[in-house]
């Protein structure tokens, strides 16, 4: 009954930590005078008892389920990728430009998605050597990135890829390399069956290939790993390599799949936030690829019904934030804190060592 124990186990301690989260988030809300039942019944019926509702939760989350994903396959290697954000920026810039080509439809789109997670990668790439081959830190080098993506991808939008007649925005991408919308009148597309494949293609990977096997490994008992021939480097490149894939392709569906504009917004407005919101999500998930789905659509689901909890229930915008920040760090907490036990003890063990 053990093993039947540790698979419940996560989904327990995630519906205990989502309850004290909601406990939470009403001590807030009554401390200054407002109603949490009527707000939360708001909330979550403007989320998830529509089917409008339904699709704004699920295409909150489709670029939530990818930048997730990055941090995810960090971890579960040993790694502390937070550089999502930048490298879906880039994935966003990749997107935009190839739509200066004139291609078939349907080709159009499968290229621009490849030209994203291309653009992922290669942002990625520098930090990676820097971590394989001279030992910096990936936090550092992420942060950096994420900052040099910025106003990189700032400059792009403002002087390389701007729409000469909304110098607000870049070029719109073109209608052949569009994703079609899979609900009318809504903003869903089918970004969220390409994250959902990835998703499930990186749980795959991880958990039912050697390779995938070998990355484990170096991130639960990396000198064990390095013992049994696992090659350090080439571990961190392909870690690297994959989560940069994925963040760019967040960036694609995210221009891609969003009407009406289709296009990026000066400032990053409309990209911005989502590498970084993507560490919560797979805090929530675990950092599991199949847990990161209902996590990202949870997530989604609070996004899309702050509005309405804003208006219909009269919660001003920063106590909505306030609540859902008190959710986010409960559901999280019991993955951070494990996360950051297996961290110190690899610290205290390179310093027995030095």
């Amino acid at each position: 009954m053990s093993w039947l124990w540790r698979g419940f186990r996560p989904i327990l301690e995630s519906v205990l930590a989502g309850l004290i989260g909601l406990g939470a988030g009403a001590l807030i809300m009554r401390a200054w005078g407002y109603h949490p039942w009527s707000a939360y019944v708001v909330l979550f019926k403007e989320s998830f008892g529509s089917g409008y509702g339904l699709a704004s939760a699920l295409a909150n989350a489709t670029p939530l389920i990818l930048t997730a994903l990055t941090f995810a396959i960090g971890a579960r290697a040993g790694l502390f990728i937070i550089g999502a954000e930048g490298m879906m920026y880039m994935g966003a810039m990749g997107a935009v430009a190839l739509s200066l080509f004139k291609l078939p439809a349907g080709i159009h789109a499968l290229l621009a998605l490849l030209c994203a997670a291309a653009a992922g990668i290669l942002w990625g790439l520098i930090p990676a050597l820097l971590r394989a081959y001279r030992g910096v830190h990936e936090v550092i080098s992420t942060i950096m990135f994420n900052w040099l993506s910025h106003f990189l991808a700032f400059y792009l939008v403002a002087n390389v890829l701007v729409d000469p007649v909304r110098a607000e925005k870049t070029l719109s991408v073109a209608k052949t390399s569009r994703l079609p919308l899979l609900m009318r009148g809504t903003d869903l597309s089918l970004g969220i069956v390409v994250a959902g494949f990835f998703a499930l293609l990186l749980y795959v990977f991880l958990w039912h290939t050697v390779i995938g096997y070998e990355a484990r490994a170096a991130g639960a008992n990396p000198h064990a790993a390095r013992y049994g021939g696992v090659s350090p480097q080439k571990t961190v490149l392909l870690v690297f390599a994959l989560g940069g894939a994925v963040a760019g392709l967040a960036g694609a569906v995210e221009v891609m799949g969003r009407p009406p504009t289709y296009a990026v917004y000066s400032g990053l407005t409309n990209i911005a936030g989502f590498g970084f919101d993507g560490i919560g999500v797979a805090m929530i998930g675990r950092i599991h690829p199949l847990g990161i789905i209902p996590a990202a659509v949870f997530y989604g689901g609070l996004q899309a019904g702050a509005r309405l909890m804003q208006m219909e229930a009269g919660v001003p915008f920063e106590m909505v934030r306030a609540v859902q920040g008190a959710i986010v760090l409960a559901l999280a907490l019991p993955e951070l804190t494990r996360i950051l036990k297996v961290f110190g003890r690899r610290l205290k063990v390179r310093r027995e060592q030095a």
